[in-house]
């Protein structure tokens, strides 16, 4: 003889969850069917007419019925099975993580198969490498990527970066400042075939060129407005760069100027440092941090040129790369724009 079905007695939030399991569209299925199921015992139906009306068998309705009525909403759950236990423990996957992280000794980093080779010698519990790749994929390991950074040293980087940030955010009253650096070793490469852009194809160059020459560009960003100036040269000494100093010094001849600059040789040669003093204090460099560079803004100047003009250009001698690259100048000077300050202050992640 069949025993008698467990009753079944909701509280108001017990009755209120289940409805809206009911009403949810989103829900699995199998919490939608024991909702139903006790929602239907709630009002007194035996195991049996549940089964009917749902369409189920009287030992699933006869469990989900004892479930509730012991674990509550929880019940409804599945419950947790131990499953196989893992091939492989905490300790093996520590095994793996440790291995990765320590560098080998006769290459500059691990391959997946000699991470594996490495780990399974003298071990009993081998490991394919699928399973050592999985591990290290979890662990966000990546022992075949490495990354390239450059950490200033310089003691006084803090006072000179407040100093040149100062003069981006706020100027000395009737002062201008300009970023200034050279960018070296502007190659005229002449392409020896060239096919324009079509449907479904880039355009294409050949991978064979001439090589004309080189050329150096000498450039002064002005930072609040926005415009470049620059002159080429065949080199990079200290000579053209006084040369390009005296440009600017035609080109404001009585201005304040504050000259941001990074720490290569040629800008702080002697004969620089004299041609400074006889300005009288009315030209004043401000040295960036060493390794520092990215603080001059000439150097985001420089990016856009290079995208822009030299990394696809086609230059049948070094006077047609100056042509252009001096063109360049002048067109980009008639629409310039100062860079806008975007940081918000916000703690910035190494």
């Amino acid at each position: 003889m069949a025993g008698k079905a467990t009753s079944i007695l909701l509280s108001e939030a017990e009755r209120t969850e289940l409805e809206r399991h009911i009403r949810c569209a989103t829900i699995e299925y199998r919490i939608l069917l024991r909702s139903k199921i006790i929602l239907l015992a709630a009002k007194g139906l035996e195991t049996q007419e549940i089964a009917k009306q749902l369409g189920i068998s009287q030992k699933a309705a006869s469990k989900w019925r004892r479930r509730f009525a012991r674990y509550g909403l929880d019940g409804l759950s599945d419950a947790k099975r131990p499953g196989r236990p893992p091939v492989y423990t905490a300790e093996d996957k520590l095994k793996v993580i440790t291995a990765s992280c320590q560098k080998p000794e006769t290459v500059t980093h691990w391959s997946v198969r000699d991470l594996t080779n490495e780990i399974n010698r003298g071990s009993k519990k081998k490991m394919s490498h699928m399973t050592v790749q999985r591990i290290i994929k979890e662990s966000d390991l990546k022992p075949h990527q490495y990354e390239m950074w450059c950490n200033s040293q310089d003691p006084e980087f803090e006072a000179k970066q407040i100093d040149i940030i100062g003069l981006y955010l706020d100027p000395p009253e009737n002062a201008i400042v300009l970023c200034v650096d050279e960018k070296t070793g502007m190659q005229a490469l002449g392409r020896t075939y060239r096919r324009a852009m079509r449907p479904g194809y880039p355009e294409r160059v050949s991978h064979e060129y001439v090589r004309y020459g080189t050329k150096s560009l000498i450039a002064a960003f002005v930072v609040h407005k926005g415009t470049a100036l620059g002159k080429c040269y065949d080199k990079h000494r200290h000579q053209e760069f006084i040369d390009f100093l005296d440009e600017i010094d035609k080109r404001y001849p009585t201005e304040q100027l504050h000259i941001i600059v990074d720490n290569f040789s040629t800008h702080k040669h002697s004969d620089v440092k004299k041609w400074l003093k006889k300005r009288d204090g009315r030209i004043k460099f401000h040295f960036t941090p060493t390794h520092a560079f990215w603080l001059n803004q000439i150097e985001l100047w420089f990016n856009i040129l290079s995208r822009k003009v030299l990394k696809r250009g086609v230059f049948n001698s070094k006077e047609e790369l100056v042509k252009t690259v001096i063109n360049y100048i002048n067109e980009y000077n008639k629409e310039a724009k100062p860079f806008k300050w975007t940081y918000k202050g916000d703690p910035l992640k190494v």
